[in-house]
C-alpha cells in the first residue's frame, strides 16, 4: 500500500513509521529499503484485501498521474458490504486498476462485476514477448479512422486472458526505464481494447497519454468511451439483425423451392 492512516491522516511510509490500514482497521508498518519502494504492509502476515498483489514502480507511477485524495480508495458494495481498495478512483465513480502481474479469469470476471464502472490499464511489458507479438500483429490491422482500428486476428495480438474483458483494457508497453519524454518512442502510446465483439473482430484505439491522463482528471473520458461503445453496439446489433434477416429470406426461398417441386407419390399396394 502506499498510504496507511497516521493519526487519522493519510499518510505516505517513511522509516519508523507506524500506522493503521484504511480499509480493514489492522497496524501496518512503514517498509523502507533500497529494493522496493517505500510501501506499508500489514503487521501480521495476511492482507485485508485478497485482491492485493505487491506493487511495483510501474504501478506507483500511474497512481502518481492522478491526485492523491483519489488513490487507494476503499470501495464498499452496496448490496453485499465486501470492501476493495481500489487503486484510483474518481470523483466520477470511475475505477481504474493497474495491473501487472498475471491475473485469473475468474478474479477478473470478480473485479468487473465488483466494480461498477471499471477501466483495467494493463503493463505489456511484464512479458518480453508481447510487445514484440503487439507489433507484428499491428501490420494487419485495418483504419476506421484516424485512431481507430479493426483488429481481426485480436488473439494474435493481445493476452487472452484479457481478450474475453467486459470493460475496456488499456495496454501500456512503455518500460519504466524509457524516458516518457522521448517523442520518438512507440512505445508511449496507449492502446485501448473495447469489449464488443462485432462479427469476428474487435476495435481498439490510440491514445496518446498525456490526453488519456487529461481526459481521466477532467471527466471527458467516461462520456466519451460511451458514446463510443454505444455506437460499436449499434453497429452489431444492425449486422445481426441484417444477418437475421438474411437467413430468414434464404430459408423462405428453399420451403418455396422445396413446396414448388412436383411431388411423386408412391401407389399403395394391397
Amino acid at each position: 500500500m502506499k498510504y496507511a492512516l497516521v493519526n487519522n491522516s493519510k499518510a505516505q511510509a517513511r522509516k519508523g513509521l507506524k500506522g493503521v490500514c484504511p480499509s480493514c482497521g489492522a497496524e501496518v508498518i512503514a517498509k523502507c529499503g533500497e529494493q522496493k519502494i517505500n510501501h506499508w504492509a500489514h503487521k501480521k502476515t495476511h492482507s485485508c484485501d485478497p485482491w492485493w498483489e505487491p506493487e511495483t514502480e510501474w504501478h506507483r507511477t500511474w497512481k502518481n498521474r492522478f491526485p492523491e485524495e483519489w488513490q487507494e480508495i476503499t470501495f464498499t458494495s452496496k448490496q453485499t458490504g465486501e470492501k476493495h481498495i481500489a487503486d484510483v478512483l474518481t470523483n466520477q465513480g470511475l475505477v481504474i486498476e493497474f495491473q501487472h502481474s498475471h491475473i485469473n479469469s475468474d478474479e477478473r470476471k470478480s473485479r468487473e462485476e465488483f466494480y461498477e464502472n471499471l477501466l483495467w490499464v494493463v503493463d505489456g511489458t511484464r512479458l518480453k514477448r508481447d510487445y514484440t507479438r503487439f507489433l507484428k500483429g499491428k501490420e494487419t490491422f485495418q483504419m476506421v479512422k484516424q485512431g481507430i482500428y479493426r483488429v481481426d486476428y485480436s488473439e494474435e495480438c493481445f493476452p487472452k486472458d484479457w481478450l474475453a474483458s467486459t470493460v475496456p483494457v488499456i495496454f501500456d508497453f512503455l518500460l519504466n526505464e524509457v524516458p516518457i519524454e522521448d517523442n520518438e518512442n512507440e512505445r508511449k502510446t496507449l492502446y485501448c481494447l473495447f469489449p464488443v465483439q462485432i462479427d469476428s473482430y474487435v476495435t481498439m484505439a490510440e491514445i496518446p497519454r498525456s490526453a488519456f491522463v487529461k481526459s481521466i482528471i477532467d471527466g471527458s473520458w467516461l462520456e466519451r468511451t460511451k458514446h463510443f461503445m454505444d455506437e460499436l453496439n449499434r453497429i452489431k446489433k444492425e449486422l445481426l439483425e441484417q444477418r437475421r434477416r438474411e437467413e430468414l429470406k434464404r430459408a423462405n426461398e428453399l420451403f418455396r423451392g422445396v413446396m414448388g417441386r412436383k411431388q411423386y407419390w408412391p401407389r399403395r399396394i394391397f
